[in-house]
């Protein structure tokens, strides 16, 4: 069974503006900004609006405009890094492998041969992470 959504998510403060992110897109539905603990260059995540914890309790409109979103992303990350594929990834609940209980989808730019890095919990440089969102704002373009 699902957990209450809890709105002092980190992803939910992102969403009120009480906590910074590389923001990179945004609609009347969705807000997609870099992943700060990237697992490939371009790493960005793909967020509702509306409340939800994850799959199971996410009304089924929210969940299309993050996919019509996560498509634009995953066109938008292939140009900016001529990367070779994408990996998308969602995870739900705890057991899941989920970490941050506010819906969220993983869009990865891919390279033949390149694996992922691995999850550390380590932030990227800030440098990095804007260099990499501003190739990705410019791809949106």
């Amino acid at each position: 069974m699902s957990q209450p959504y809890d709105d002092q998510n980190v992803f939910a403060k992102i969403l009120r503006g009480e906590m910074p992110c590389y923001k990179l897109y945004e609609d009347d539905e969705t807000f997609a900004f870099m992943d700060i603990m990237p697992r490939a260059d371009g790493h960005c995540l793909v967020i509702p609006k509306k409340p939800s914890r994850n799959i199971l309790d996410v009304d089924p409109d929210s969940l299309a405009a993050v996919m019509r979103t996560v498509q634009k992303l995953s066109r938008a990350v292939v140009k900016a890094f001529s990367a070779d594929g994408i990996t998308v990834q969602q995870f739900n609940e705890r057991a899941g492998g989920q970490v941050v209980f506010h819906l969220h989808v993983h869009v990865l730019p891919r390279h033949e041969g390149v694996s992922l890095r691995p999850h550390t919990g380590e932030m990227a440089d800030k440098a990095s992470l804007e260099s990499n969102a501003e190739k990705i704002r410019a791809a949106l373009a």
